[in-house]
C-alpha cells in the first residue's frame, strides 16, 4: 500500500518530508550544526544532571519546567523571568504550538521567502493557510514592502527571520518595528541564529516590553551545540505563554530534556565559547569566496548563502564528489555552506575551486 491508498488529507498529498540528506563523507556542511563536540567538563555536567534523574522516571516531568524556563530567562536577560519563557522539543514544536494556539483552520500566517522551509510546512501541520510574501532579488525586505504585503494579506500571524535561513543576513530593526505597528495579530520573530549575529545587531528582544502580540523564537541547536538535545523556546508576554499551554502536549518536555537542558544552559560560557571561532570561519568563507568572483549573502548566522554562477545542482554534486556537503536549498544559482572548523572551512574552499 502507498501513502496515497490511505485517508490522508488532501492538503497533505504530494508533499515530501522536510530534512536534509543525511550522507556518510568526511566534511558535512549541510545541516548548521555547531561542528565543535561538547567539551569534556560539560559532558560530565550534563552526565550528572541526567543521571540525577534516572531514579524517579516512574514520575513524570515538571510539565511547566520551570526550573529549565527560569534559566533561559536569565540567560536571554532583559528583564525577562520565567513568566515570559516556553520551551519545548525545539524551536520547531515552539512554532508549532504558536500556530496551534494563534492559527489553525480559517486563519493564515505570512512569511517573507526565501526563508526557512519549516514555516508553510509547519502551517500546513496545523491547517493555517500559509501566504508566501517574497523578498527583493537581493533578499533584503524594507519596511514598506512588508507592510504592503499585510495589508494586502490582512494575516492572523507573521513569521519574520532575523537572521534569515537561508540567506544569513538578520532583518534591519526598522522593518520589525513596522510590521509589529500594522500587524493585527502575532508577530513571530525566528531568532535561530541570534547569537552569531555581527557586531551592533539588535535583538527582537528589546521590543518585547513594548509589543504584547510579539514571539522571539530561538533554539539551544546552534551556537549552544545541542542540536540532538532538541530544545527551542520563546520570549515573549505571558499572556502568549499562557495561551501556548492550552496546546501543548501534557507532559512534552522529557525529564532528561530539562535537566540536560538546564546543565547546557549552566556551563553556557564552555558552550558559546565557540561562537567566535565560527563567526571567523564564516568571515573568512565570505571573504575568499567574493575575492574568487563569487556573489555572497551578507551573513550574520553561522552559514553562507553563495552562488555558483550555474547550475547549483550540478555544482552542489561536484562539491560531493570531492567529499564535502553543503546544501541545495532550491534557490537556482545558490548553495549555502555551514561555516565548521577551520579544516573543514579549508576542505569546503578547496573544493570550491572545481566550481571556477
Amino acid at each position: 500500500m502507498r501513502i496515497d491508498d490511505l485517508p490522508i488529507r488532501d492538503d497533505l498529498r504530494g508533499q515530501t518530508p522536510y530534512g536534509a540528506p543525511q550522507l556518510d563523507v568526511a566534511v558535512r556542511l549541510n545541516t548548521n550544526e555547531n561542528s565543535y563536540a561538547l567539551p569534556d567538563d560539560v559532558v560530565e555536567a550534563i552526565g550528572k544532571a541526567m543521571q540525577a534523574e534516572l531514579r524517579d522516571l516512574n514520575r513524570y516531568p515538571d510539565r511547566d519546567a520551570i526550573a529549565l524556563r527560569t534559566a533561559l530567562a536569565d540567560y536571554l536577560g532583559h528583564g525577562l523571568t520565567v513568566a515570559n519563557v516556553w520551551a519545548a522539543n525545539g524551536s520547531n514544536e515552539v512554532q508549532q504550538q504558536l500556530l496551534q494556539a494563534f492559527g489553525g483552520p480559517g486563519r493564515s500566517a505570512l512569511g517573507f521567502g526565501p526563508s526557512y522551509s519549516m514555516h508553510p510546512l509547519l502551517a500546513l501541520g496545523t491547517g493555517t493557510r500559509w501566504i508566501g510574501a517574497l523578498r527583493d532579488p537581493d533578499f533584503s525586505l524594507n519596511p514598506d514592502k512588508a507592510v504592503a504585503a499585510l495589508e494586502e494579506h490582512d494575516p492572523d500571524l507573521v513569521f519574520l527571520c532575523s537572521p534569515n535561513n537561508p540567506t544569513g543576513t538578520a532583518l534591519d530593526p526598522d522593518v520589525i518595528t513596522a510590521v509589529l505597528e500594522a500587524a493585527r495579530g502575532m508577530v513571530i520573530v525566528d531568532e535561530a541564529y541570534a547569537e552569531f549575529a555581527r557586531e551592533g545587531t539588535l535583538s527582537a528582544l528589546t521590543l518585547l516590553p513594548e509589543h504584547p502580540r510579539l514571539v522571539v523564537s530561538r533554539t539551544m541547536s546552534k551556537a549552544f551545540g545541542f542540536a540532538g538535545g532538541r530544545l527551542g523556546y520563546f520570549a515573549a508576554g505571558p499572556a502568549v505563554v499562557d495561551a501556548v499551554q492550552l496546546v501543548r502536549l501534557p507532559y512534552h518536555l522529557s525529564s532528561l530534556t530539562q535537566a540536560a537542558a538546564r546543565a547546557a544552559v549552566a556551563q553556557r560560557d564552555a558552550l558559546l565559547a565557540t561562537v567566535e571561532a565560527i563567526k571567523e570561519q564564516r568571515d573568512r568563507i565570505v571573504s575568499t569566496l567574493r575575492e574568487r568572483g563569487h556573489r555572497v549573502a551578507d551573513s550574520d548566522a553561522n552559514f553562507v548563502l553563495f552562488g555558483v554562477g550555474g547550475d547549483q545542482k550540478i555544482a552542489w554534486q561536484r562539491l560531493l564528489d570531492q567529499g564535502v556537503l553543503i546544501r541545495d536549498v532550491g534557490l537556482a544559482g545558490w548553495l549555502r555552506v555551514t561555516a565548521g572548523t577551520p579544516a573543514e572551512t579549508d576542505a569546503f574552499l578547496q573544493a570550491t575551486e572545481a566550481l571556477k
